[in-house]
């Protein structure tokens, strides 16, 4: 007899970038800092290697009275007024006609993960793109959900045809589909899809809901830090043209929008037609979360809420600043990636860059050149993921010539 039940993932967990980057470190502490190009880390990094903060965040959760942040929060699912404050900011510009309803979350993983327990029933099929972050897979595995793949992209756009062989077979298959997009700014590529691409996708889960239903879920983690900020959320008016038999989950993380990844909150906001859905969906989520997390950071939520009462215009111009960093970065890899050829997936803009690399020998032995050359990155199954938004400008410069090198060296042997 296990001590654990049967259907439990016992596999010893081995995360890359945690792995990846901790060697970096090691090798920082005996080489020195100069020489080592850190591109493992999710986190936005200043241009002096050290984590960015807010000056307008920080110094409104350091007033922000102890007995405060000691609290419970007021609900299960967040405080009112926080999650008001996000759902006006996520959906800033764009008037939507549906019903809605929000639960707070630790980080937006935790919203993702609401979405993998409460969706499917165990062994069904979820819907995920070749090129996506790890734990998506991960999640499913755990809520015992079979993960099927579609082709992220058809040369250099968004893979409408394989996206639909994939939805159309589960639908057929199970009768319910649950689909997963991250966009925009996509982790790992740094892709953004088109308003026609957003268009064509509402266009399919439209005709498949007349079969089943139709769960999508949009993780924007990265929306706020989109090189065109003001056009960042045109995308979602079509997310009116949704029928009655589709529901959205958008997946938002405080963690990204404020830089503040320990403080694990986010949110999964609830969109649907009809109410009743939004209801059902909600009742389970808040469950979950009773029994899994309780409630989310109090002191956490009283800042974001503040923040964007009392001091959003100072936020919005103090982050602009670290979109026009992350941009000089994206451009400067981009444009020298480009120039020596270096295969990279369409990228336009974002925290991260991922070289192209589908032969695993090469894709394995490339990687840990890197290494060897000092350069800590990520490997994923298709491709190494470059974090551009922890490495300064001054070392991004000639990277992309560096790695080409290094990856020509590796194909000849």
């Amino acid at each position: 007899m296990k001590f654990i039940k049967s259907n439990s993932n016992a596999t010893p967990l081995q995360d890359n970038v945690f792995m990846i980057s901790d060697k970096a470190q090691a090798a920082s502490a005996l080489n020195g800092n100069d020489k080592i190009i850190n591109a493992t880390i999710g986190s936005l990094y200043d241009e002096d290697e050290t984590i960015a903060t807010f000056d307008c965040v920080y110094d409104t959760y350091a007033n922000i009275d102890s007995k405060i942040k000691a609290k419970y929060a007021q609900a299960i699912c967040g405080n009112p007024n926080f999650l008001k404050s996000v759902y006006d900011w996520v959906f800033d510009k764009v008037e939507l006609n549906l019903k809605h309803r929000s639960v707070a979350t630790p980080g937006g993983t935790g919203a993702i993960a609401l979405a993998m327990m409460n969706v499917l029933d165990e062994n069904m099929k979820v819907l995920i793109p070749d090129l996506a972050w790890s734990s998506y897979k991960l999640m499913a595995k755990n809520n015992n959900l079979e993960v099927v793949n579609y082709q992220m992209f058809d040369n250099d756009r968004f893979n409408i045809k394989s996206l639909t062989k994939q939805a159309e077979s589960i639908m057929i298959e199970q009768g319910k589909l649950l689909l997963f997009i991250n966009d925009p700014s996509h982790n790992p590529s740094g892709y953004s899809m088109s308003l026609s691409e957003w268009q064509e996708v509402i266009d399919l889960i439209n005709r498949l809901s007349l079969i089943g239903p139709c769960i999508l879920v949009n993780d924007i983690a990265y929306i706020d830090y989109c090189k065109d900020i003001e056009h960042s959320r045109d995308y979602m008016r079509y997310f009116n043209n949704i029928s009655d038999n589709v529901a959205l989950i958008v997946a938002f993380s405080c963690s990204k929008t404020f830089t503040s990844y320990g403080m694990r909150l986010g949110v999964a906001i609830l969109l649907a037609k009809q109410l009743k859905t939004i209801q059902t969906l909600y009742d389970a989520f808040e469950n979950s979360a009773r029994a899994i997390w309780s409630n989310v950071n109090n002191g956490w939520m009283e800042n974001f809420t503040t923040v964007m009462t009392d001091k959003k215009e100072i936020f919005i111009k103090e982050k602009q600043k670290y979109i026009e960093m992350l941009k000089q970065r994206s451009d400067t890899f981009c444009f020298e990636a480009n120039d020596c050829q270096l295969p990279i997936y369409p990228h336009k803009e974002g925290f991260f860059v991922t070289i192209k690399i589908l032969d695993k020998d090469i894709l394995g032995l490339f990687h840990e050149r890197l290494m060897n050359n000092h350069i800590y990155t990520v490997k994923l199954d298709k491709g190494i993921r470059v974090a551009i938004c922890s490495v300064p400008l001054k070392k991004i410069k000639g990277l992309a010539y560096k790695m080409k090198q290094i990856l020509d060296q590796t194909k000849k042997k």
